[in-house]
């Protein structure tokens, strides 16, 4: 087998911004700063969305007025060209 032909997999320390949270992963991304967490330093990867701040896993939705946007849209151009007034009526 060749060598150095495998990047260096090690532990990784991931901070994510946002929420300032924390993990350790194996990776193999380079990176220019470390960081010391519970005692041993790792390298350090500033990230700004994970698990811990992601409206999908945090259930955290921001809730989209759709009603309210097709209630606007009826009041400035009304029932007049309405494709759904022509065919309901």
């Amino acid at each position: 087998m060749k060598t150095d032909t495998h990047p260096d997999y090690r532990e990784v320390l991931f901070h994510d911004v946002s929420c300032d949270f924390k993990f350790i992963t194996r990776s193999t991304i380079n990176t220019r700063e470390t960081a010391t967490y519970e005692g041993k330093e790792y390298p350090l990867v500033k990230i700004e969305v994970s698990a811990e701040s992601h409206p999908f896993y945090t259930g955290k939705h921001k809730i989209v007025d759709t009603a309210g946007r097709v209630e606007k849209f009826r009041q400035k151009f009304g029932s007049v060209g309405s494709k759904t007034a022509v065919a309901n009526g």
